[in-house]
């Protein structure tokens, strides 16, 4: 199950960057911890205001990110 629908964006938060259910955590803060090395868990414990499945949604919409058509040229 998709779990995208913990991803916010407003204006007026965090200048419009995708964040965690409203909190001004953003999806870059999580991706940047965990390509730093640090696990599920140690973050669990670091920021006890978030649950498993927000770092899950972090995860999606990046991969959702990434995801884009490539348009060759012939």
């Amino acid at each position: 199950m998709s779990e995208l629908h913990r991803i916010t964006i407003r204006p007026e938060q965090c200048a419009g960057r995708p964040c965690i259910r409203g909190l001004r955590m953003r999806v870059k803060d999580i991706l940047d911890l965990l390509a730093s090395g640090a696990s599920r868990e140690e973050i669990l414990a670091d920021y006890p205001y978030l649950e498993p499945g927000d770092i899950t949604a972090a995860l999606e919409y990046a991969a959702k990110q990434s995801d884009h058509p490539v348009l060759r040229v012939v």
